[in-house]
């Protein structure tokens, strides 16, 4: 099997860069992780990039044209696919028009519901029963890409942001694999 060459893109603690990587070493799992990029250079997911020997590009996102070197770096790995982990930046228009490629975002919530930032506040605030992740395509529009694969769970009427954090994870380790798989199985 030709594994399709990645990239994942991050700012935190990586967990879900560390599940994909897991992942990718199966024979079965159509991606192999080729370029790690991160915004933030005390990122703990930096080490997950290290320990596997994935090559890594820790961006200053405050430096102009930014974005340009991404797109070159994404050229020179030959990249095909770039997965959203984590990743606290928002792509241009201008990025998403030159790379023609697949881009696909998790996010930790049950889209269309809850887009953006501090949604497990939001989540609790309002009184939701279930909530979840979405794995979907970026598009120009925040967290609004056509929807690829989601995992929900039932909320505890004990539960606080932390702990819907925690099972959102849980959730969200299955879903973007899951939806990796789905994506090959039909191109």
């Amino acid at each position: 099997m030709v594994k399709k060459r990645a990239s994942i893109f991050i700012s935190g603690k990586g967990s879900n860069l560390k599940n994909l990587i897991k992942k990718s070493r199966e024979y079965n799992f159509p991606i192999s992780i080729n370029l790690v990029v991160c915004n933030n250079p005390n990122s703990e997911g930096i080490l997950h990039a290290k320990k596997n020997s994935i090559p890594l590009l820790i961006i200053d996102t405050k430096k102009r044209n930014f974005e340009n070197k991404i797109l070159l770096y994404l050229k020179k790995y030959k990249i095909s696919l770039i997965c959203l982990a984590g990743y606290m930046k928002i792509l241009s228009k201008k990025f998403l028009n030159n790379y023609k490629k697949i881009i696909i975002n998790i996010h930790p919530s049950l889209l269309p519901k809850f887009k953006g930032l501090n949604t497990f506040s939001r989540i609790l605030e309002n009184k939701e029963i279930k909530t979840g992740c979405t794995v979907h395509y970026v598009s120009e529009k925040l967290d609004d890409g056509n929807i690829i694969s989601q995992k929900y769970f039932y909320i505890n009427k004990n539960d606080n942001e932390i702990i819907i954090k925690r099972k959102t994870q849980i959730q969200e380790y299955l879903a973007f694999p899951e939806a990796i798989i789905k994506i090959y199985r039909y191109n």
